[in-house]
């Protein structure tokens, strides 16, 4: 099995364990939006959430590209960036 395999399962197994611990990332995440929102002034959608979390995976994969956390937290990311686009018709209607 490729180490990309691996990885990738490793992401799915997270993103499983998460929903377990979580709940729905779709409602989590529309929760952490409205939350953010609050804090910034501007309206944050759920996809703009994972988008930022995504970017904070990224910038540390930059400092240290072997860092095998941050890449299954990539994949998990963006799996559940999936889901919610899928259920929402995307952050700006796609």
């Amino acid at each position: 099995m490729s180490n990309a395999v691996r990885l990738l399962q490793h992401a799915l197994t997270i993103v499983e364990e998460r929903g377990q611990s979580y709940g729905d990332a779709a409602t989590l995440f529309n929760q952490i939006a409205k939350r953010w929102s609050l804090t910034l002034g501007v309206q944050v959608s759920a996809e703009e959430v994972v988008l930022c979390m995504l970017d904070l995976k990224l910038a540390r994969l930059s400092n240290d590209p072997t860092h095998s956390d941050s890449m299954v937290d990539v994949a998990g990311y963006a799996a559940v960036l999936a889901d919610i686009t899928k259920q929402s018709g995307g952050a700006h209607g796609r």
